[in-house]
């Protein structure tokens, strides 16, 4: 995917939205859209949208993992799994 192809001009999205709407859902890239020469916003599907949240929440769920594990928050799974069988067994 060149991203120069996929860069057009607020005037373009004006004048088609239709026929953007329609090739964001058929080919799931997303269009960048400029305004005086600057990028100014990110068009995509809501398929593409829906993935790029859940794949930034699993990011968020292993950093904050990670900083846990450097925090030593963190302990082994055995010694979790023995914690929780020994506190079955005390019930």
């Amino acid at each position: 995917m060149k991203l120069a192809d996929h860069i057009k001009p607020i005037s373009y999205l004006k004048a088609h939205a239709a026929e953007i709407v329609r090739n964001l859902r058929e080919k799931q890239t997303p269009l960048i859209i400029t305004q005086n020469g600057e990028a100014r916003m990110v068009i995509q599907d809501i398929e593409s949208y829906e993935q790029t949240q859940e794949t930034m929440a699993l990011l968020k769920i292993l950093a904050l993992g990670n900083r846990q594990i450097e925090q030593g928050k963190a302990e082994p799974a055995f010694q979790v799994i023995k914690r929780l069988r020994q506190n079955r067994r005390n019930r």
